[in-house]
């Protein structure tokens, strides 16, 4: 066998390993694109079933779509300048929205009633947040704000329901959509009723400062509300002001 000079073999000793070949740039920004595509997906996803939700709330009333979609704008609003931060703000979005998906399991004679509800059709009216909670906490990316929804029926002394729960025991998105519904109810007119002016509505709602509503939220949400009141109340048929 014939024998390498050991100054070859001593040359070939000293050269470096051959390593293996790196990731071209092209494959390795591949994988950020497809979590960008996979998120985008996700989100719009996210965001047609909360419109086919709210769309079945139109059928069921078609007051409650509306309802919702104006109650977005404000908790948004309010959710902002409360200083909560981005996830909490997608969350507050989908309760208000949402709020009333659970009047679904609602009979229609209860919800359209004219008349003042007997103690047993209110007691399955309070059902509402419950229903809409057992139903948005099965979808996954949901779980949190179903939360908001089954609770926005609280009072901020403890005296609401299902929960009973007081004051920041309540989740500040369930407070926001908690004020803002209320108030959005005062001044919309129904077939039954005509709605209340402005003013007597902001009364109202200063009046249940600190036992029904969170007195923070209440002040975020009228500047807001007497900004905006002018094309608001004239689409859900208030007058800005004056007393009943």
């Amino acid at each position: 066998m014939t024998m390498l000079p050991a100054s070859v073999l001593a040359s070939e000793a000293s050269l470096p390993a051959m390593a293996s070949p790196a990731p071209s740039f092209q494959a390795a920004s591949i994988i950020p694109l497809r979590v960008k595509a996979a998120e985008e997906e996700i989100a719009a996803l996210r965001s047609s079933l909360v419109c086919a939700l709210n769309q079945l709330l139109d059928l069921k009333d078609l007051n409650t779509g509306v309802h919702s979609t104006r109650l977005a704008e404000w908790a948004l609003h309010v959710a902002g300048e409360l200083g909560l931060n981005q996830s909490e703000l997608a969350d507050i979005e989908v309760a208000a929205l949402l709020h009333d998906i659970g009047k679904v399991g609602i009979p229609d004679a209860i919800l359209n009633k004219p008349s003042r509800l007997t103690a047993e059709e209110y007691e399955l009216m309070k059902k509402h947040p419950e229903y809409g909670w057992v139903v948005l906490r099965q979808i996954p990316g949901f779980e949190r704000a179903s939360l908001l929804i089954l609770h926005h029926h609280e009072s901020f002394d403890g005296k609401g329901y299902p929960g009973g729960l007081r004051g920041e025991e309540i989740p500040v998105g369930s407070r926001i959509v908690s004020v803002i519904d209320a108030f959005d109810a005062m001044v919309s007119s129904r077939p039954y009723r005509e709605g209340l002016p402005f003013d007597e509505a902001a009364r109202r709602l200063t009046q249940g400062s600190g036992t029904q509503f969170d007195p923070d939220v209440i002040k975020c949400f009228l500047p807001l509300a007497r900004a905006e009141m002018s094309a608001v109340f004239a689409a859900v048929g208030a007058t800005v002001s004056g007393a009943i």
